[in-house]
């Protein structure tokens, strides 16, 4: 009767938590996988124990050991009060340690005492749950808006780049790569959510192997955006610093340093995972050692744009005043040193901010940090596509000259066709009248003109 109770608690506690959930906390594969490794560490010592009576010829009196769906009982005699951990999946969800008490009787087992959710700081009839869910529901629609508009705009704007010739140049070059790390942290979010939230608990070992591979990819894409967002800044300075160089050469280091040097992370990371810490899905980090491995470099990347970010103030108010710089030059660096002056601070401080504090569900920030990482991070792709294409004054200008040749290519194809037209029409009741040999002369010259 005990154990069924517990088992109903169990799921109880599961299914409520699964609907509260949108973000961080174990997935309801994470919390069965553990349960069944605790369930085997259980059962182990329980043997062990049975063996040690039998070799022993201890008679089995009082309660014998069992497994009761969430904690392990080892055997007590009659009248015994045994103590018991909480369950690990809830130490996780609620950041909290606490025990529970079971008395062995004459009957056996009693009820768990106290219960084993309020004991262990879960409530499932506690109304800021409710609260809890609702505003992460919130949070996830901001994020998908967030993300699905910053996709098609990136997508938008990376098919302008490439389509227009005149537009190809280093700057835009980088300009691209951003553009695809944004597009790649878009993808991925979508594919993590599609696969973390996938409640297919009847394939969870299938399951387990493509979810670590999506949070790979994942914490990949993000090391990448980051990465190439240092480029942005490490190009302006480049070009404020130094006065010749080989850009194609410079665009190659790049290119292997922004696409390169999160490979290297990411898979170390993996490795170190697998070895040190192989659970769940890998999207909680309990060890933050390892999390660092991705944490570390991308505080770095940040830090480094932003004291790169005050250089290259301070270089362009030293230039302005002594202007040594042509005219054009000046206004081509003031351009880009626009955008990506604003991008630096804008997608760098939150990352500073929120480095060091706690990242465990309880915490009181961590509300604040999902916001800023999510919803207002989900719109950061957005902004760059405005800054770097809709907002560039070349781009514009390449899109209206386009617009207007082929404007003009279209009314020079459709003036013989009017012209055939209007000739064809000469024989009907209403007659066209013949142009003088000095209004087509007139017209042949408006028209070499305007070509």
């Amino acid at each position: 009767m005990a154990t069924t109770m517990q088992t109903s608690n169990l799921w109880l506690i599961i299914f409520s938590w699964a609907a509260l959930t949108v973000g961080a906390p174990p997935l309801l594969c994470d919390v069965l996988q553990m349960l069944q490794k605790e369930e085997e560490q259980c059962l182990q010592e329980l043997s062990k124990e049975w063996k040690n009576n039998s070799e022993n010829e201890q008679p089995i009196s009082g309660c014998p050991g069992v497994w009761d769906n969430m904690s392990c009982w080892p055997s007590a005699s009659a009248g015994q009060t045994v103590k018991a951990e909480c369950p690990k999946f809830l130490q996780m969800l609620t950041g909290k340690n606490g025990s529970v008490f079971r008395n062995c009787t004459q009957d056996g087992w009693s009820d768990t005492f106290p219960r084993t959710d309020a004991a262990c700081g879960y409530d499932v009839n506690d109304t800021t749950n409710e609260k809890r869910r609702s505003y992460l529901l919130k949070l996830k629609v901001m994020y998908t808006v967030g993300y699905s508009t910053s996709l098609v705009m990136l997508l938008v704007a990376l098919g302008i780049l490439i389509a227009f010739r005149k537009l190809h140049c280093t700057r835009n070059y980088i300009h691209m790569h951003l553009f695809v790390s944004f597009i790649l942290r878009a993808l991925s979010n979508f594919i993590k959510d599609a696969v973390l939230f996938s409640n297919d608990v009847a394939h969870c070992d299938d399951h387990m192997v493509g979810c670590k591979t999506v949070m790979v990819f994942f914490q990949y894409c993000i090391m990448s955006n980051y990465s190439w967002l240092l480029v942005e800044g490490l190009y302006l300075h480049t070009l404020l610093v130094i006065s010749f160089f080989s850009e194609k050469k410079v665009l190659q280091c790049f290119i292997i340093f922004g696409w390169g040097s999160p490979a290297v992370f990411a898979t170390t990371w993996a490795i170190t995972r697998h070895f040190l810490e192989n659970n769940g899905c890998w999207d909680i980090n309990v060890n933050p050692g390892i999390w660092w491995i991705i944490r570390g470099p991308t505080l770095i990347s940040v830090l480094v744009n932003f004291i790169l970010f005050v250089n290259i103030l301070r270089i362009l108010m030293k230039k302005l005043r002594t202007s040594k710089m042509r005219g054009n030059d000046m206004n081509h660096y003031k351009r880009l040193a626009k955008s990506t002056l604003l991008l630096i601070p804008l997608f760098g401080v939150h990352y500073i901010i929120f480095a060091f504090t706690p990242e465990d569900a309880g915490s009181p920030t961590v509300e604040i940090q999902m916001f800023f990482e999510l919803a207002l991070g989900s719109f950061q792709g957005l902004v760059v596509a405005i800054l770097y294409c809709f907002l560039n004054g070349e781009v514009q200008l390449e899109i209206q000259r386009k617009w207007r040749q082929r404007y003009l290519n279209n009314w020079f194809w459709m003036r013989p066709a009017l012209s055939s037209s209007f000739s064809n029409g000469a024989s009907g009741p209403t007659q066209m009248t013949k142009a003088s040999p000095l209004e087509q002369g007139r017209g042949t010259a408006w028209k070499a003109s305007v070509i």
